[in-house]
């Protein structure tokens, strides 16, 4: 399934941010080649033709293929907390919350997994510059999680001695659906979130009520 045909979730059309409609098929291709090719396999004459347009056009959006990466990294990093920022924030004890920031951060990572495979595991493929930011927002995503869990483990209602390397292996388990998750497959974006859920909820020690 390519990045233009994965499964919207609720969002009226892919990189609907991106604008103009040219700016937004030259992303769209980009994530299509390098989830396919990888970044350094992918030329700029490659992301050109997937879009219908000649390499010069591109050049009109983007100035190099780095910047292209770039924004589809942040774009994807900026869903991605916002998606766990409104878990954290939202009502419910702290096991709730958590359910709710895992089963949301995964049916991401499953329906846009072509996406989120390009923003997590493209990161070294930035420049210095672009790499210094994109990791802020991680260690933003970061400290969303870990504040769910030292809630809980504050309330009594998790057991949770590393609340750092627990943090650490919850989003690792999540943000690695977009490798091996298949739109084919058996289950549902929302079933591979439900169960991560309580995966996570177990690993934390959560009391079933």
């Amino acid at each position: 399934m390519s990045a233009a045909e994965e499964t919207p979730g609720g969002e009226d059309m892919p990189w609907g941010e991106v604008t103009p409609e040219a700016a937004r098929r030259l992303l769209v291709a980009a994530v299509e080649a390098f989830a396919e090719r990888g970044y350094h396999a992918t030329t700029t004459r490659d992301i050109a033709g997937r879009a219908g347009m000649s390499p010069a056009a591109l050049y009109i959006h983007y100035k190099t293929k780095e910047e292209l990466l770039h924004r589809i990294s942040r774009i994807g990093h900026d869903r991605a907390l916002e998606i766990l920022r409104a878990a954290a924030d939202g009502d419910g004890t702290a096991a709730e919350r958590l359910g709710e920031a895992v089963r949301s951060f995964v049916r991401w990572h499953a329906e846009r997994h072509t996406t989120a495979r390009v923003v997590q595991y493209e990161l070294d493929a930035l420049g210095p510059e672009h790499r210094t930011e994109i990791v802020a927002l991680r260690r933003e995503s970061d400290a969303t999680v870990r504040r769910i869990i030292n809630e809980g483990v504050a309330a009594g209602e998790f057991d949770v001695p590393d609340v750092a390397g627990t943090t650490v292996a919850v989003l690792s388990l999540c943000i690695d659906v977009s490798r091996w998750f298949n739109a084919q497959g058996r289950r549902t974006p929302d079933e591979v979130g439900a169960l991560y859920a309580d995966l996570v909820l177990r690993m934390v020690g959560a009391q079933k009520k």
